[in-house]
């Protein structure tokens, strides 16, 4: 049974940072792409950031770019996403989620598996 697991969502200040991790099993996790999503109150699902296989390559969202960071560690199972500067609008339930190919990778809908979410606070 596949299960992703988020953790270390919270309650921070506007320009606090957050380390939300991701662990995953049930799969042979280093031949997955992993991606991160959110959903904030009353908007649609949003794409944030993801990552191939190895780690070589990652994608960010021009919304969190330079801002954010996913990571992943294959012997641990575990993505991660690095948050820093955190804005209001960063407030939302972060999910993980996994795909084979590295290709469409923002669209939601490809992605196989998902975990059950972390919520981001982020207070002005």
């Amino acid at each position: 049974q596949v299960q992703l697991v988020e953790s270390g969502g919270g309650l921070v200040q506007a320009g606090g940072s957050l380390r939300l991790s991701c662990s995953v099993s049930g799969l042979t996790f280093s031949t997955y792409v992993m991606g991160w999503f959110r959903r904030a109150p009353g908007k649609e699902r949003e794409f944030v950031a993801a990552i191939t296989w190895s780690g070589g390559s990652t994608y960010h969202a021009d919304s969190v770019k330079g801002r954010f960071t996913i990571s992943r560690n294959n012997a641990q199972n575990t993505v991660y996403l690095q948050m820093n500067s955190l804005k209001p609008e960063d407030t939302a339930v972060y999910y993980c989620a996994t795909k084979k190919l590295w290709t469409d990778i923002v669209n939601s809908r490809d992605y196989a598996y998902w975990g059950q979410g972390t919520q981001v606070t982020v207070s002005s």
